[in-house]
């Protein structure tokens, strides 16, 4: 044999779900010979790529896990006692295992079909209940992106609670973690907010005219202090007293609800979610009830089913950004829902007792360290503390000290010149503590353990963790069934395809979750020494130039820890660009009509104003409109915020003179990353004519979506936009791709986002290589253009390109069946559930829809299954129209339909209960029973209840 052997089992046939067979099958139905003749009927020629993607060669998947595990091992994992809300956790491995590990949690979507969702939606009303009780207020989210996010989501809330004068100052305690400071800093000078950052003991807050403080517990440098005076002055100055807190400090502490807080933010990575270089780590704000209509993220609300069942549900959804628009106070779309409900069953399973001897032990190893410090006559900084002590010494003892620690593996903060931070965790072990001390001159032992000098008003008396959700799966036993039950309660990729539009529920291969857990990868602080992360360094070279092969761009920057993140982020570099050419008048925003609802609120966010352009019956911009507006506002004009394909699911033949009309009239063209999963490898979005797009590595590069997050949306630009990508300034060594004269401020609290996942999209791309990902491209198209082939007779199919065809996705149109049978859209997507399928999105962009996206994973047989449940549901629909079904006591009206309603001893419906619970063929094969039925969803918004015990304790 003259070449060397290579194992013929390609990535490409195990991501792709039709094989040839069937793709030739498909085409045939669309009257077409080939997939390239599909392309030339549905992509425009003018925007074609010409080439082949520039990639290398894909690997197989032995090879990928091989080079994935080499590169883990080349990050050093040293001892970090870094802390700045980072701490080394243990994650229990029936969690790790049965959760962070298991498809049928980490293919979940978003739940808002909540009748399909319910064991997602139980977890986190467990991770929201867990909040609320260990920071002392009534109402917490689940969940925001990260600490430093939520500390800038509470500013801008309490910028939007304001009444009466409009205040325009924002304090920050000094004490803060830096980089909460930093993002802060971002977040505020985006919209005009004058950031104070200062003691908050010696701060005159009477005279600062603010109108919210935030200050950190314990202190960034390990201090505790009674903050209650300062919350009052805070008070009696008309102003919100945000607490950033430690959540496993809080099982010590006395929690921020109890000494005035209005408003409790941080991180629950500690509860059992690794480090990962950063993230994904949930973070929580929790507040008082009135003010929950300004709360950013989601809150899982208590309401009943349409048999007066309880039953849960995302409530206030009307308060969320992409409904308010341009109107929001906040631009999250995400969440980290997989990560809340990892830090969730972490207290499940420790309890209340748990959660305590945890902290205990954690306080009491740093107790241990303290009097083992004193009596090395090292200075301690503070009497007080909980996990972190600030010791003091001479610029020489610093340089000593930090020369004996990396001898020894160890990582300390280094705070200024002449003060060091240690900060310990649930994983350090006597051993541990030695080994410390041995920097300072220890001599191997431990030393006296000081008294706790959490006492007084510190120290917490109340009650936590006291429902019965927390103090009953303590066994594996008990805590395995019980995450399988709610597993069971909730439809995933492991059941049937998610066709949701615009979402891209693909496959998140095996092969690309696994190298995630490796303690290489998961077990490294954020803030190490540069050199201590060179296996994540070429996993970022790499992913960055992949990312701009595909994009057409010259830059990328992978910080941005979600999608709406990306947008912001790119927003201010095209601000920065304008700001830094004499432009800083620029800030109008032209958006689309159709436009997702992150766009306009990531506009507003980033301080522009939103001007709105008309859509024509295509569904294309109406460049007429486009162009109007574009003269009009030209002395001002900062961006256009454009989807492509467009939001209507059609690759516009104008989208070349769009941009131009913009970069006319003194704009940049901001492309909306969310339907790249229709461009790679047939067109590019820098190509087009954008100058800078953001990249949902959740989408198109199969980052899971984890029932609700995690997320991750990197951006890309142009090359003179290059030097306005986010930096960060601190407080990680230098390096080039970091720092910046003119750079946009950290917009997340770790300098590479939510890295340990960006492991996953690197691994898809160096698998599938160029030619696989065209494939998949033109394999997502073919797969939508077959369901808009076969629906299109029963559902007309809204907007269509010029030749017929759509892109990746298509609109369902359901408006006419209201009139005609009374039956609404809401309907069709509860009758799927019966027919074991998630529904497609609904009513956007246009109410009264469906928008289907099959992507490219799904076989031909899965596609057939879907499209005859929807062929049967119009049929059904049919009989209603008809006079052969009730309009009022119907299988849709009455949708879904669970078991213990088909086994009841009374059915009063004039239909079978075989129609109703087993309407296709499939369902007999494979049933997913919908645990509730249909929600009463107005009910859980009047009696809003979002924390709670087990709804069993309802019954």
């Amino acid at each position: 044999m003259s070449q060397p052997w290579k194992h013929p089992d390609r990535f490409v046939l195990r991501h792709v779900g039709p094989d040839a067979a069937e793709i030739a099958e498909m085409l045939r139905a669309l009257r077409l010979s080939s997939l390239e003749e599909l392309v030339d009927e549905t992509v425009p020629t003018s925007i074609r790529l010409a080439r082949p993607l520039d990639l290398p060669a894909p690997l197989a998947e032995s090879e990928l896990a091989a080079q994935a595990n080499e590169l883990s091992q080349r990050n050093e994992i040293f001892r970090s006692y870094l802390g700045m809300g980072y701490s080394d956790c243990v994650t229990p491995r029936v969690i790790q295992r049965n959760i962070l590990e298991n498809p049928g949690w980490y293919t979940q979507y978003t739940p808002y079909q909540a009748e399909i969702a319910q064991g997602r939606l139980e977890a986190l009303l467990n991770y929201q209940t867990m909040v609320s009780d260990l920071t002392g207020l009534p109402i917490a989210n689940a969940s925001l992106l990260d600490e430093a996010t939520a500390a800038a989501e509470s500013m801008h809330m309490a910028h939007a609670l304001q009444s009466g004068e409009e205040k325009n100052v924002f304090f920050a305690s000094e004490a803060c973690h830096p980089q909460t400071l930093d993002v802060l800093r971002t977040r505020a000078e985006a919209i005009g907010i004058k950031l104070v950052i200062g003691d908050h003991a010696s701060v005159d807050f009477a005279s600062l005219g603010a109108f919210g403080a935030l200050v950190q517990y314990p202190a960034t440098d390990g201090a505790l202090y009674d903050y209650r005076a300062f919350g009052e002055k805070v008070h009696a100055a008309g102003g919100l007293f945000i607490v950033a807190a430690d959540i496993l400090s809080l099982a010590l502490l006395t929690p921020p609800g109890e000494f005035g807080a209005d408003v409790a933010i941080g991180s629950t990575q500690r509860f059992g979610v690794p480090l990962g270089y950063g993230g994904p780590h949930a973070a929580y704000l929790a507040t008082k009830n009135e003010f929950v209509r300004k709360l950013p993220g989601r809150i899982i609300g208590v309401a009943q089913d349409s048999r007066g069942k309880p039953a849960l549900r995302m409530a206030l959804q009307t308060r969320e950004q992409h409904i308010r628009r341009e109107k929001a106070t906040s631009n999250i779309c995400t969440a980290q829902a997989l990560l809340a409900v990892i830090a969730g069953m972490y207290a499940v399973y420790h309890g209340p007792r748990g959660i305590r001897a945890i902290a205990e032990m954690v306080h009491t190893a740093t107790n241990s360290l303290a009097g083992g410090l004193r009596a090395l006559g090292v200075r301690l900084v503070h009497d007080a503390w909980f996990d972190t002590l600030r010791v003091r010494g001479s610029e020489a003892d610093v340089k000593k000290w930090l020369a004996a620690a990396e001898s020894r593996r160890i990582n300390l903060r280094r705070i200024d010149a002449e003060n060091l931070g240690i900060s310990l965790d649930e994983t350090t072990t006597p051993a541990d503590v030695a080994s410390l001390l041995g920097i300072f001159g220890g001599d191997g032992n431990t030393g006296a353990t000081l008294a706790s000098p959490i006492t007084g008003v510190l120290q917490r008396s109340s009650a936590y963790l006291t429902h019965a959700i927390f103090n009953k799966y303590h066994s594996e036993t008990e805590m395995l069934r019980y995450m399988r039950l709610l597993e069971g309660r909730d439809l995933s990729l492991t059941h049937s395809m998610i066709p949701l539009g615009s979402c891209t529920m693909k496959l998140n291969a095996t092969a690309e979750m696994m190298p995630i857990t490796l303690p290489g990868f998961n077990r490294l602080h954020p803030y190490v020494p540069f050199a201590q992360s060179r296996g994540y360094q070429q996993i970022f070279d790499e992913l960055e130039s992949f990312l701009a092969e595909m994009t057409g761009f010259s830059a990328v920057s992978l910080q941005p820890n979600a999608g709406a993140q990306g947008e912001y982020a790119g927003l201010l570099a095209i601000r920065k660009y304008h700001e830094s050419r004499g432009d800083a008048h620029r800030t109008v925003c032209i958006i689309p009509s159709s436009a997702h609802g992150t766009n306009p609120a990531s506009a507003v966010m980033a301080g522009l104003d939103v001007v709105v352009v008309k859509c024509d019956e295509q569904g294309n911009i109406n460049v007429a409109d486009l162009e109007e507006k574009a003269q009009k506002h030209r002395d001002k004009l900062g961006a256009l915020m454009v989807t492509y394909p467009s939001t209507h699911g059609v690759f516009e033949e104008q989208i070349k003179k769009i941009c131009s009309v913009i970069h006319e009239n003194g704009g940049q063209v901001y492309m909306d990353g969310a339907n790249l999963n229709a461009q790679l490898g047939l067109c590019r979005p820098g190509d087009i004519g954008a100058d800078v797009c953001h990249v949902n590595l959740h989408k198109t590069f199969c980052i899971p979506h984890g029932g609700g997050g995690p997320g991750m949306g990197p951006i890309a630009v142009a090359s003179h936009l290059a030097p306005f990508l986010p930096h960060y300034p601190t407080p990680v060594a230098k390096n080039e791709r970091l720092s910046s004269e003119f750079g946009v401020g950290p917009v997340s609290a770790a300098p590479w986002g939510s890295a340990s996942i960006l492991i996953i999209s690197w691994a898809y791309i160096k698998m599938m290589g160029a030619e696989g990902l065209t494939h998949a491209t033109k394999v997502a198209i073919l797969n939508a253009n077959y369901i808009a082939e076969r629906l299109g007779p029963h559902f007309p199919i809204v907007y269509r390109g010029t030749r017929g065809r759509v892109a990746h996705e298509c609109i369902l149109d359901v408006r006419p069946f209201k009139k005609t049978a009374g039956i609404e859209v809401d309907d069709v997507a509860k009758r799927l559930m019966d027919y074991g399928f998630h529904a497609p999105t609904m009513s956007f962009p246009i109410a009264g829809t469906l928008m289907v996206e099959p992507t490219e994973s799904e076989s031909k047989a899965e596609l057939d299954r879907f499209c005859d449940a929807m062929i049967s549901i119009r049929e059904e629909i049919r009989q209603i129209e008809e006079g052969r079904l009730s309009r009022e006591d119907n299988p849709l009206k009455n949708a879904p339909h669970t078991a213990d309603m088909v086994i009841a001893n009374e059915w009063k419906h004039a239909y079978g209960r075989e129609l109703g619970a087993f309407p296709a063929p499939s369902t007999r094969e494979r049933k997913f029973w919908p645990p509730v039925g249909r929600l009463n969803n107005a009910l859980g918004d009047r009696n809003l209840i979002c924390t709670c015990p087990p709804l069993e304790d309802y019954e």
